[in-house]
């Protein structure tokens, strides 16, 4: 007999339940999934735990001390493990039903470019993997970041979440903030850049003083280090225009370290030096505030601290 004929024996449906933690502390996730399930076994618990049949705020846990924040949400599935996303260059940082929030590390690409050779990129990826959850899943583009910027950076898993936050980004896009290594010592504790920019045949985008060209472009720094001939900064964006980042801080007179197309001369890190630090938006659905923060990564902040080989 067949068993592994999945036509003749369907796979079952899944049986998701979802609690959110109304308390005003965290909670322990055994503890939490313990009130919620009085009827279960201690030892069921840990098998759950152990083989990922608990998500806390569509992130899978193991952990029986995982906190359960105020407001925060619990799925656990009871009929299979949750399927398990792995990547070398994508983390998943946050999951539901209508948005996925990810780390993307640099090198990959956001979505493949019209009209050109397929390469490996993030949408491709992660709609394989909605699909292997569900065949009815989609993804949908919300943003992009350049190949060689890493960080933060979400899709829609509905058409209607995509609807909602591309006609009401200025409103829903609450802050985005990315970390730079700057070729040169920026004088300037903090300051702001604001040009129209345009975009040339070759790809290249620079700031125009031409009536009626370009597109209003509004970049926000703050200085967080200086050493070694560099600068660490923040910017912070007030319009979301290609590039916009990479233009502006070449501008200032202090491109971004490894970003040759415009202007940096180093490299010290073999890479754009470039990371999308913070994304906080209002959920598409919810309305929720959400908030998610990486860390610098160490190689911008020891550049600055040590003499680079």
């Amino acid at each position: 007999m067949a068993f592994s004929d999945k036509k003749k024996y369907p796979q079952a449906p899944d049986r998701i339940f979802s609690w959110d933690n109304r308390e005003e502390n965290p909670v322990p996730l055994m503890k939490f999934v313990e009130a919620r399930r009085p009827d279960a076994k201690r030892g069921d618990i840990k098998k759950w735990l152990k083989y990922g049949h608990l998500m806390v705020d569509g992130v899978i846990a193991t952990g029986f001390d995982t906190p359960v924040p105020p407001g925060g949400i619990v799925d656990f599935n009871a009929s299979r493990p949750f399927p398990v996303f792995r990547h070398p260059r994508i983390e998943i940082v946050y999951e539901d039903d209508d948005v996925i929030v990810i780390n993307k590390g640099y090198g990959l690409l956001s979505v493949n470019a019209p009209g050109r050779k397929r390469e490996e990129n993030a949408f491709d990826i992660l709609r394989d993997y909605v699909k292997r959850v569900d065949p009815a899943n989609r993804l949908y583009v919300v943003h992009r970041l350049d190949r060689e910027t890493s960080g933060l950076m979400m899709f829609a898993k509905t058409e209607a979440a995509q609807e909602t936050l591309r006609h009401n980004w200025n409103n829903m896009i609450l802050e985005r903030l990315y970390v730079a290594l700057l070729e040169g010592n920026v004088e300037q504790d903090s300051g702001f850049i604001k040009s129209r920019l345009a975009e040339n045949s070759r790809f290249v985008v620079y700031s125009t003083e031409e009536p009626g060209e370009g597109k209003l472009a509004v970049t926000n720094y703050e200085v967080i280090g200086r050493g070694n001939g560099y600068t660490l900064a923040h910017f912070s964006l007030d319009t979301g225009r290609k590039n916009q980042i990479r233009v502006h801080a070449s501008e200032m007179g202090h491109p971004i370290a490894g970003d040759r197309k415009y202007g940096a001369r180093t490299s010290p890190l073999h890479r754009l030096a470039l990371h999308a630090e913070t994304l906080r938006f209002a959920h598409p659905v919810t309305r929720k505030d959400m908030y998610f923060r990486t860390p610098i990564p160490t190689k911008f902040e020891a550049a600055i601290r040590r003499k680079l080989k």
